[in-house]
């Protein structure tokens, strides 16, 4: 069990807002993962491993459309 304060599953949410939404879940279950894994949770280890994370995730756009 990860216990995490409210810093830390705001920050988690904001890494999954710019996701699609069909994949948003699969990220969440990742950084629960990857957070259980962990010797330590704090701030920077949840920053560290939404970042990375987000990285598999996120699909960017091909174009801008300008």
């Amino acid at each position: 069990m990860i216990a995490l304060d409210n810093d830390e599953l705001k920050q988690i949410n904001l890494a999954a807002r710019p996701l699609p939404e069909q994949v948003r879940g699969e990220f969440l279950a990742a950084v629960a993962a990857e957070l259980q894994h962990q010797p330590q949770c704090g701030p920077g280890v949840v920053y560290r491993c939404c970042r990375e994370l987000q990285r598999r995730y996120f699909d960017p756009p091909l174009s801008t459309g300008e």
